[in-house]
């Protein structure tokens, strides 16, 4: 562990069956207006909604609601969720739904009181946040973000054609609580499920592509992604299997709360060219992952081989013997991708919408930050063009 670092998560997670039965206590600790923040109609078609209005209800809570939120949510959504905070004063933001939902509503918890245009001062330019800061808590039914247990929040700019994302620090933006039944993930569409389940796995991949020192972040990070292959491959299955479906929920919040992240430098180049792709075609986020995450290594695999050969060899049990490191690696990566064609989920750029014309202005308007190599526009272009 050769970086210093300080850490603390102030989120406080409720998990389990029986995770719900701690919502009225949590909101004792908070005033009585809520904006309760939703995706479209799948929590009420799964009775969700109904049990959470009645408990907010009997805790005399005054309730506004912001529904429909995207999966990649919209500027504009935020921007209404601003209004609605200020027009009732609200106290809570209570966010019911996935990643997007709570990414949202920490968003329009970070910019109501914000003076001036909020996505350029703390998207763009990543200014600190200097005004007051609502509460955010959530109700989690679909995994793969971690939103539930960090500051995280990616929102799409849909007149700029700009998917950008914030880490705020953990004392502002986290979730003052978070309840997680992972029998609430059980509506979610196989689709979005796997789409999930590459996103967990993606973070775990560009936090472990780093660093060349002995790190217990990568042994945990190993852990992590051991765990969730052997729980996604039973899913798959089964979508009800309630271990396999709380491991991997598990293997979600674990994987990006930022515990797995000490003393690692970190490589988040597929996640800033998918943001990219996501603001031109508005793809589930783990699909466009999935689809560029083979093609990228492939391309930046030599400059960190030796990091390409343990991965191989721990997360896919590739026997090295009488191979070159190279070829290791390369076994390793090919692994990586008969597991995406395991799961189910698109391979190319052209299935979620993306056209050649698409290409070089994802390229170039895609943030260049690497890990082991820093790309340029012309190596995203190459990279984008592999993927189509």
């Amino acid at each position: 562990m050769i970086l210093d670092f300080s850490f603390q998560n102030p989120t406080r997670i409720h998990f389990g069956r029986t995770a719900m039965s701690h919502l009225a206590d949590e909101l004792k600790n908070f005033g009585p207006n809520v904006l309760l923040v939703y995706g479209k109609n799948s929590i009420k078609k799964m009775g969700l909604y109904d049990t959470v209005m009645s408990t907010l209800k009997a805790c005399g809570k005054n309730v506004v609601e912001l529904a429909g939120i995207n999966s990649n949510p919209r500027y504009s959504q935020l921007l209404e969720g601003v209004r609605l905070v200020r027009e009732h004063h609200v106290d809570l933001i209570l966010a019911v739904g996935g990643g997007s939902v709570i990414d949202c509503s920490k968003g329009i918890a970070m910019s109501a009181y914000c003076e001036g245009d909020p996505w350029t001062r703390y998207w763009e330019n990543g200014e600190h946040v200097d005004n007051p800061v609502v509460p955010v808590a959530s109700i989690l039914t679909m995994t793969g973000t971690a939103s539930e247990m960090n500051g995280g929040s990616v929102i799409t700019h849909e007149e700029k054609k700009l998917k950008l994302g914030r880490v705020f620090p953990l004392e502002l933006a986290s979730p003052k609580f978070s309840i997680l039944n992972p029998e609430f993930t059980y509506s979610v569409p196989k689709y979005q499920m796997v789409s999930g389940i590459f996103d967990i796995f993606s973070h775990l991949m560009e936090q472990y592509f780093s660093g060349d020192d002995d790190c217990v972040s990568d042994y945990l990070l190993e852990g992590d992604m051991l765990a969730l292959v052997s729980a996604a491959r039973k899913a798959v299955v089964n979508q009800e299997d309630y271990e396999a479906r709380s491991n991997i929920m598990w293997c979600a919040t674990m994987g990006l709360n930022k515990i797995l992240a000490l003393s690692k430098t970190q490589d988040w180049e597929v996640h800033m060219i998918e943001h990219q792709l996501g603001a031109y075609t508005d793809c589930a986020h783990g699909i466009g992952l999935a689809i560029i995450s083979v093609p990228y290594y492939r391309h930046i695999y030599k400059y960190g081989l030796h990091r390409f050969v343990r991965y191989a060899k721990n997360i896919w049990h590739v026997n090295p013997e009488g191979k070159t490191d190279e070829q290791i690696a390369l076994e390793g990566i090919q692994a990586l991708s008969d597991f995406i064609a395991e799961m189910g989920i698109p391979q190319t750029l052209r299935e979620v919408g993306a056209t050649e014309e698409m290409l070089p202005l994802i390229a170039e308007s895609t943030v260049k930050c690497g890990g082991y190599h820093v790309p340029t526009t012309e190596e995203v272009l190459e990279i984008l063009k592999a993927c189509y």
